[in-house]
């Protein structure tokens, strides 16, 4: 019970364990918060085979990730407050329909706190059979009532935030002749570079898949590959590194070697341990608060709640830039680096929702 309580990842109000036999389902769902409103956040299906114990790493992701969506939430200007579900397992070994429909009558048994959608591991499709079993199901196909593939948005708001970025630094909110670094290609990294190319970025990427990095190369010879994170963050000349991976790229190894001067990408987490931010303040590299950019899906699948408008979701997931600028700002007055500061505008959100809802407040 000590890791749910622990001072840096505790304060959930509700943390469930899922077991199902006859399908294998073993998963985690946690609720960090909802102040703002029912917790939303994606269903991530990992393995964790390179742990000790993939069932502690599964809860310590889930614990993480909830948190980072209340935050997220908060910031992304919704009415949501955080959650996150993991299951535990390889996704082409263990995902099957009977096992999605187990998992999502224990998000249904939450009654709405929880609402779910995709994440690492799922995909629409998956989020098409969980909506058989649990009303509170968002990311579904726009043949199912859905918004479809929420990576199209989250790789807007990035490149809203990028640009922000490159306005703070360089005065002018356009990535044009800017060398732009893309760790993972796959379902967010591949629209990035996309909006990359489009705004005139010199673009390189990597990927643990050769197919992904093939494909981009395939639709657009002009992108230049690596062959790993390593060559990428060590690349000459390297203006901004986009991590669109899974989390933890900016750790105690990483950032004595970037040779970038921004850091904004689609991956959660990317901070490995506190302190971090204030090693990349330290080389003078701004960073981008990961769930501030990244929060073009969450804003995409809780439009889907009211009646999909790809319109009004896009025009809100623009806002990013502002929100972005706004987050460098304050960080600028106070004294903090940008986590810090998007930190402090996100808990006061939060604190000033609870504070309302309180008898006689």
């Amino acid at each position: 019970m000590h890791t749910l309580f622990h001072s840096e990842q505790g304060g959930h109000e509700q943390v469930v364990l899922c077991q199902d036999r006859e399908t294998g389902l073993k998963a985690v769902i946690a609720v960090h918060s909802t102040a703002l409103g029912p917790a939303l956040g994606g269903t991530r299906f990992h393995a964790y085979a390179t742990e000790a114990d993939p069932e502690e790493a599964a809860l310590r992701d889930a614990l993480n990730l909830a948190r980072g969506m209340s935050y997220k939430n908060a910031l992304a200007g919704l009415d949501h407050g955080g959650g996150k579900a993991v299951i535990i397992g390889d996704p082409e070994q263990l995902k099957s329909e009977a096992l999605l429909e187990a998992y999502g009558r224990f998000v249904a048994s939450l009654g709405g706190r929880y609402v779910t959608a995709c994440d690492v591991g799922t995909y629409v499709r998956d989020m098409d059979v969980v909506s058989r079993t649990c009303r509170w199901t968002t990311g579904r196909s726009p043949e199912n009532g859905g918004a479809g593939d929420s990576s199209v948005l989250t790789a807007f708001g990035v490149f809203q935030g990028m640009r922000a970025s490159a306005r703070h630094l360089w005065g002018e909110s356009t990535l044009r002749g800017r060398r732009v670094g893309v760790a993972g290609v796959g379902k967010v990294g591949r629209h990035l570079v996309e909006h990359l190319l489009e705004d005139g970025a010199e673009v390189v990427v990597t990927d643990v898949r050769a197919e992904a990095v093939e494909r981009i190369r395939a639709a657009h010879p002009e992108v230049t590959a690596v062959a790993d994170t390593d060559a990428l963050i060590r690349t000459e000349g390297l203006d901004v590194y986009a991590p669109c991976a899974l989390g933890g790229a900016l750790n105690d190894e990483t950032v004595p070697v970037l040779t970038a001067r921004v850091v904004c990408g689609a991956a959660n987490n990317q901070l490995a341990h506190p302190g971090v931010e204030k090693d990349l303040a330290g080389r003078g590299i701004l960073y981008a608060p990961d769930y501030v950019v990244n929060s073009g899906g969450v804003i995409q699948v809780a439009d889907e709640l009211h009646g999909f408008d790809f319109a009004r979701a896009k025009a809100k997931a623009e806002k990013i830039h502002d929100t972005t600028l706004s987050i460098f700002e304050r960080a600028a007055a106070d004294g903090v680096p940008p986590a810090v500061a998007a930190d402090r505008i996100a808990e006061q959100r939060m604190a000033e929702a609870r504070r309302t809802r309180r008898p006689g407040a």
